[in-house]
């Protein structure tokens, strides 16, 4: 019982983490976009932001730390996760 309650509680620190960095990288980009809209010319025509899509389904967390680690450093690539939220992951990934 121990095992499962421990897994679903990862599971749950996952979910949580991934919800947390989607927030913020939607408003990072609504921020972002506010500031191209107010600093553009005149002459210009408002710039629309590209079409909002829901994120992909989330897939369930990795049991292998390999694997998380990978997809950990793909959004760290992609500039998704700064270098300390990759940082602090990473730890709780090699810990666990």
């Amino acid at each position: 019982m121990p095992g499962l309650l421990r897994g679903v509680a990862r599971t749950a620190v996952v979910a949580g983490t991934a919800t947390a960095v989607s927030n913020r990288v939607s408003r990072r980009q609504a921020n972002k976009w506010a500031q191209q809209e107010e600093y553009s010319p005149a002459y210009m025509s408002p710039q629309a932001p590209p079409s909002e899509q829901a994120p992909p389904p989330a897939a369930a967390p990795s049991s292998d730390p390999v694997e998380r680690l990978t997809e950990l450093a793909e959004l760290r690539d992609r500039g998704v996760l700064t270098d300390e939220e990759f940082a602090a992951a990473k730890a709780k990934v090699l810990e666990g």
